[in-house]
């Protein structure tokens, strides 16, 4: 599978990128929502979209991003989760 993961955090893109490689996938990490929006195709299966990102938050890059390539699935990945962040990132179009 081709999967982009989109995180401030270099920590979290590594282990993830690391792992997700290992099992057989092709993966690209991106540590700015922004450049991740114009930098993700369309053939990219899977998304991982953290919430809390200063440049841009995730919920607001998610229908963007899903506006350019409605066939991607997204999974949101935060820290901070509450019922509203769930219940936002579903609305827009995250998978869970």
């Amino acid at each position: 599978m081709k999967i982009a993961i989109i995180d401030d955090e270099k920590e979290i893109l590594d282990i993830l990128d690391k792992f997700l490689t290992k099992k057989g996938n092709s993966v690209t990490t991106y540590q700015n929502p922004v450049t991740a929006l114009s930098a993700v195709k369309g053939d990219t299966d899977i998304v991982l979209l953290d919430v809390m990102m200063p440049q841009m938050n995730g919920l607001d890059l998610l229908p963007k991003l899903l506006e350019k390539h409605p066939k991607i699935k997204v999974i949101i990945m935060t820290a901070y989760s509450t019922l509203d962040k769930v219940l936002d990132s579903h609305r827009y179009g995250a998978v869970y």
